[in-house]
This record gives C-alpha cells, structure tokens and sequence, in this order.
C-alpha cells in the first residue's frame, strides 16, 4: 500500500508531528502500508521526510522516497539522500513552472492514501487534496 503526503509550506511542526507519528505507525500496522511518497519544497515535507526516516528504524520493510519535481541544482546536489530519493521518468521535458503540479499528480496516480495537513481552501496542498478526493483516494487530513 503507498501512501503520499501533500501540506502547506509552512506549518505549525510542533502541533502536528505527534498526529503526524501516529496516523503513519497505524498505516503501517493496520492498513500494512510499505510505500511512502513525499516532496521536498517546505517544512511540512521535511517534516515527513525525518519522520519517515526514523520509523525505517522501527520499521524496516517500508520505503520511502522524496519525490523531485526537477533535476536538482549543482549546488543543490550534495544534500539529496540518492538512496531515498526519485526522479520520475519524463519529468525531464517538463517546464520547470509546471514540475511541482506534474510531480504532485504522478504522486496521486501512484497511491492508494492521500494524507495531508491543509488549513486553507487555496494552495497547492489544497488543490491536491481535493484531486485526490476527486480520484476516490482516501484523504487523511492531519489539521482536523
């Protein structure tokens, strides 16, 4: 079972990791959730990113992957973790304006739970939210 992350940017880490912590230990206990997809463009990612790192140490058998829009910068190059992270394919004739949009749907096709933190009706973790609804996934939203 994959499950993928959308939230805003910026989010309040210390009021949700705990929900955050527990709703991933019971996808994997009790829905036997293995793969799990994130980005990397905010604190809500990162977050999710540390997250599931620590829970492979409980948990060994799931993956997790940081999921990138674009080929990453020179500079940027020596802070990916290359055994965690992916670069789906094709994504390289992608105008890098519409990457996160491309990148975001190729997460949703790919997973059967949507869990995100959204706190307002705009933004790119709201619009994601509402497609995955649209797509009959399960959405489990970490804000309420």
């Amino acid at each position: 079972m994959t499950i993928t992350f959308f939230g805003h940017k910026n989010v309040p880490i210390a009021k949700i990791k705990n929900k955050a912590y527990e709703t991933v230990v019971e996808l994997i206990e009790k829905d036997g959730a293995n793969q799990f997809y994130v980005g990397n463009q905010g604190a809500f990612d990162l977050m999710v990113y540390e997250l599931l790192k620590e829970l492979k140490k409980q948990y060994p058998k799931i993956q997790y992957n940081v999921v990138l829009a674009y080929f990453p910068e020179e500079s940027e190059r020596g802070r990916i973790d290359e055994e965690h992270t992916i670069y789906p394919e094709g994504f390289e004739t992608v105008p890098r304006k519409f990457a996160i949009d491309r990148r975001n749907h190729w997460m949703i096709e790919q997973s059967d739970i949507v869990v995100t933190f959204v706190e307002r009706p705009f933004g790119g973790a709201a619009k994601f939210k509402e497609i995955a609804r649209r797509k009959k996934k399960r959405v489990i939203e970490l804000s309420e």
